[in-house]
């Protein structure tokens, strides 16, 4: 099987699980009788962890011959935690389970990243051909799960859920290939990882990046935690809701596959701009509560608001850090966007969902806008760095 192909269907084993979880989640956690602040407590908390425990756990992985190895441990981790959310009934211990489970699955993105990345520039294929094969398995959850909660119970995110995670944890071992972490000897010390990633800490240019970028997914925080909630207040069907979903994502997908000669021409820093103006138009729209057609309108802007975003921050990465340090980088621009600062974010909108419901999509505007203005400074400095 073509490299290209078995990276994109690990990319798909995983993404399938969150498909269904990071909408529908909110439903299950409903169902327990949690309220919103509850609820996005819970779905933040490993957001901010993973501020450290990204990070950790990629410089634990360094450690490794193979960069799957790693890969596979945390696909069973992640699958043992989700399972043990469903033995017993309260918030710690689902802040808990769910805690431990998302940072471990959580970080297999980034870390495959790393792979694709590099095999992408020796076999010749576009980066967004086998991340494309994964979004395309994000939609296939957002989907089948809209359509299964319209005859089963909340329960079912939660198997699914499981089940998604243990498929990772085979797809590590099955299709990710048999890379070395290290190439030119043996892996790392310890203390030359933790050197590694104190470098990328003390680089302005770095850190102006990572937080760049961080505000504007960021801004994805209440449309993550709380779209589903207020489209089901809106009377629109669980269905609708999971097309919706799949919607974006597909439009996302289209990106990837089929956007890469406009990508490359205009450059990381422009991608970057791009994205954050997507998102500015789309937290707009979504703040008045359109109805269903300006919905999918507004969906088709996560091509910019997300992926023109997660894009850019992939080549800044990558051009601003040192290949002995390109996991620990990756990884933690991973972390930022998709931990504390989402988390941040996330935990803000349980209360925004309470008193001013979709009025929160103007809070994630002005978000937006401050990494808008990290960018405009941004620019200028990336232009003093080598390519």
């Amino acid at each position: 099987m073509p490299v290209v192909l078995r990276l994109g269907l690990f990319y798909a084993a995983f993404f399938v699980g969150s498909g269904a979880s990071l909408p529908f989640m909110p439903v299950w956690f409903r169902a327990q009788g949690l309220s919103g602040a509850e609820m996005t407590v819970i779905l933040a908390m490993p957001m901010f962890a993973r501020t450290v425990a990204g990070p950790a756990l990629a410089l634990w992985a360094d450690g490794f011959r193979l960069r799957r190895t790693p890969m596979i441990w945390m696909g069973c981790g992640a699958t043992a935690a989700f399972a043990a959310m469903g033995l017993f009934h309260g918030f710690w211990w689902w802040l808990a389970t769910w805690f431990v489970g998302y940072a471990m699955l959580g970080t297999l993105s980034p870390l495959t990243d790393v792979i694709t990345l590099r095999r992408a520039r020796i076999d010749g294929f576009a980066y967004g051909l086998p991340r494309g094969i994964g979004s395309a398995g994000y939609v296939f959850g957002n989907v089948v799960m809209g359509l299964v909660l319209l005859r089963a119970p909340p329960v079912s995110v939660l198997i699914w859920t499981v089940t998604a995670a243990g498929l990772a944890a085979v797809g590590a071992r099955v299709l990710a290939p048999a890379d070395p972490v290290r190439e030119d000897g043996p892996p790392l010390s310890p203390r030359e990882l933790w050197a590694g990633l104190g470098g990328l800490l003390r680089d302005p240019v770095f850190m102006l990046a990572i937080l760049s970028i961080g505000l504007i997914q960021a801004s994805h925080g209440f449309y993550y935690s709380c779209s589903t909630l207020l489209w089901r207040r809106q009377g629109i069907a669980d269905g609708w809701i999971g097309v919706l979903w799949g919607f974006g994502v597909g439009a996302e997908v289209v990106f990837l596959w089929f956007m890469e000669p406009w990508r490359r021409r205009i450059g990381p820093e422009r991608l970057l701009l791009a994205g954050g103006l997507g998102a500015l138009v789309r937290w707009s729209v979504l703040a008045f509560s359109p109805p269903l057609w300006v919905l999918f309108a507004a969906q088709a802007l996560h091509a910019l608001s997300y992926c023109a975003t997660f894009l850019a921050s992939l080549r800044l990465v990558e051009r601003l850090s040192p290949a002995p340090s390109a996991s620990a980088a990756q990884t933690l621009n991973s972390s930022v966007s998709g931990g504390v600062m989402i988390g941040l974010t996330t935990m803000l909108s349980g209360p925004l969902f309470d008193t001013i419901g979709a009025g929160g999509y103007w809070v994630m505007s002005a978000i937006t806008a401050v990494g808008l203005l990290g960018v405009w400074r941004l620019t200028p400095l990336m232009r003093l760095r080598p390519a």
